[in-house]
């Protein structure tokens, strides 16, 4: 029975330390990994506020004639918007999870959240109601009003966001040798 405790012991102990270990390695991601979820995860809003944007939900809902699997059942502009506002959302969760043990990991931490949390509502309100317009075949002047609307409102204040976002990462990229192309 004093042998099978010693066992119990030592392999629980072992245990532990491998738990702690696994633990505190953990506890703060690669450079690469947190730049990747905090900094490169932001490019599937780059397009916030754009025509460009507007156009990829507006396309949702483009039918061709000769085309029979292209025929719509007049919710793809608005399943478009849903599943970016899912995705927007996960991202969101997974950048709120990262470990900001360092100033410039806090600082990129706390600007990409701010970032998502600026632009989740304008898809929950504005983008959906203008997919909802796009999916019912809606007139063109109504759709345009909604996006002027959206670039007007929230164009220059995302830029700005974004850039200060940018500029962090970039130095961080910099400082952590991370190999990064900024297409510049």
């Amino acid at each position: 029975m004093q042998n099978i405790t010693q066992i119990i012991t030592k392999y629980s102990a072992a245990s532990m330390v491998a738990i702690f270990t696994l633990s505190l390695q953990s506890c703060s991601e690669s450079p690469d990994k947190f730049f990747g979820i905090a900094v490169l995860n932001t490019n599937i809003i780059n397009d916030f506020a754009t025509p460009t944007l507007a156009k990829h939900i507006n396309d949702e809902t483009v039918e061709f004639a000769d085309i029979p699997s292209s025929k719509n059942k007049a919710d793809e502009a608005i399943t478009f918007v849903n599943n970016k506002i899912a995705y927007l959302e996960k991202s969101l969760n997974d950048i709120k999870a990262l470990n900001a043990n360092s100033d410039d990991r806090k600082a990129i931490k706390e600007k990409s959240v701010a970032l998502y949390e600026y632009v989740i509502p304008v898809y929950k309100n504005e983008y959906t109601n203008y997919a909802k317009l796009c999916d019912s075949k809606a007139d063109q002047a109504k759709k345009d009003e909604i996006i002027n609307v959206i670039e007007q409102k929230y164009a220059a204040k995302f830029e700005q966001m974004y850039i200060d976002l940018m500029d962090d990462g970039k130095a961080f990229a910099k400082e952590n040798n991370l190999n990064v192309n900024w297409g510049n």
